[in-house]
């Protein structure tokens, strides 16, 4: 998910210059590395112990003094670690540069902010494209399938090793909703305050179609190789591009592609009368993809949306989604976008509902824009006020000090 700009590109290329540093990402990122051994394992839900693992993260500003004001942040689908920091591999500012920062609602200054590549990634945390050491090659589809609570649960072993009992908040949007969410239901006592912003408690049928069509452009790339592209020295660089550029679609809304491209021409006033991308929302497109495919790993990409579409709190708790927070003493806030319809206000209402249900402390904001999805990634000043106010709130409750972050 990225900010909306046209630039020119004609077709899908395969990036050169950035496999290698990708590649490198890997296993030996950019970043602070937290490593896992043989007698420390991840328990995984599909029942294998994964070990040894490793969880690359980043961490801005200080933790004070009692260590409580300690924040999570949870990366979505595409993203990782490197939330406010120029990426390794791209050179580009850091994903959540709108929330994260010096006088944004997430500040340095106030807050000890953490955020980790989750597990399954290929920015550092264990995953299909790192090296397994039982064979000697990159794991492939040899890696086991994993899930959101997977990711969670390996956060949380992070977490321990920093030294921190308890979080202030955990923050995330989309599928770092999802973790922020999951983190609630399976450590209650361990979450202060969430902020679960354009997400869901469940897939829903929809989006696991969309995802089994990414899933499927990928695996139809003759560079797929069965998943074994990186033993044999290629990449499956169109079909993750042609996936990227079908789920970009469902991050953001028809009045948003209109205001930002309508029917306009791209470098010409007439068509070509060809397939190339004569419109700007098609060179858009291709741009997306191009870009994607530089910094992301293809197996990585169908196991991180197969978690996404396993994912189903009420399913864990006997189909009742308010037995997954009865009793809990979180505070929560829900953030919602009039346009979003990959994850609509209706899902963050059954949660509030749920929520309700249990007597939790929750606020709930629908926030009108027109920039769908992606809304949680861009400058919209309502979000980042409700988020602010959230946060300072519930520091005031905490006992930080004003609700700066202090104590």
């Amino acid at each position: 998910m990225s900010n909306v700009r046209p630039i020119a590109s004609p077709s899908i290329t395969s990036p050169s210059s950035n496999s290698d540093d990708r590649a490198h990402e890997a296993d030996h990122p950019s970043s602070s590395v937290a490593k896992f051994g043989v007698d420390q394992p991840l328990k995984l839900d599909c029942g294998v112990d994964l070990a040894p693992f490793q969880i690359a993260y980043q961490t801005y500003g200080e933790l004070n003094a009692d260590r409580s004001n300690a924040i999570l942040v949870c990366h979505a689908l595409t993203g990782d670690q490197h939330v406010n920091n120029i990426h390794p591999v791209t050179g580009k500012p850091g994903w959540w540069e709108t929330m994260v920062g010096a006088g944004r609602p997430l500040d340095p200054e106030k807050y000890f902010i953490i955020c980790s590549n989750v597990i399954g990634g290929c920015m550092g945390s264990t995953g299909p494209a790192s090296f397994n050491p039982a064979t000697g090659k990159v794991w492939g589809l040899d890696f086991p399938i994993i899930t959101i609570p997977d990711m969670v649960r390996a956060q949380a072993m992070l977490i321990d090793r920093l030294g921190i009992t308890t979080l202030f908040c955990v923050v995330g949007g989309s599928m770092g909703g999802m973790q922020a969410l999951q983190w609630t239901a399976a450590y209650p006592e361990r979450v202060f305050s969430t902020l679960a912003i354009a997400c869901s408690t469940r897939h829903s049928a929809q989006n696991i179609a969309f995802h089994e069509l990414g899933r499927q452009a990928v695996m139809a790339d003759p560079d797929w190789r069965g998943g074994r592209y990186v033993d044999q020295d290629t990449h499956p660089y169109r079909g993750l591009a042609v996936a990227r550029m079908a789920a970009h679609i469902t991050y953001l809304s028809d009045a948003a592609l209109h205001r930002k491209f309508g029917r306009r021409m791209q470098d010409r006033e007439l068509p070509t009368f060809s397939f190339d991308a004569d419109f700007q929302v098609e060179s858009y497109l291709r741009y997306q993809g191009s870009s994607f495919v530089e910094r992301f790993d293809a197996n990585s990409y169908l196991y991180l949306t197969r978690a996404m579409d396993y994912f189903d709190i009420a399913a864990d708790h006997n189909g009742a989604l308010a037995n997954a927070f009865t009793g809990i003493k979180t505070r929560f806030c829900v953030i919602s976008f009039t346009s979003d319809w990959l994850f609509p206000t209706s899902e963050s209402r059954a949660l509030v509902h749920a929520l309700n249900a249990s007597s939790a402390r929750v606020s709930f904001a629908e926030i009108e824009t027109d920039r769908g999805h992606d809304a949680f990634l861009l400058d919209v000043p309502e979000f980042l006020e409700i988020s602010r106010a959230f946060l300072q709130a519930a520091g005031k409750a905490r006992g930080l000090g004003n609700g700066d972050g202090q104590s």
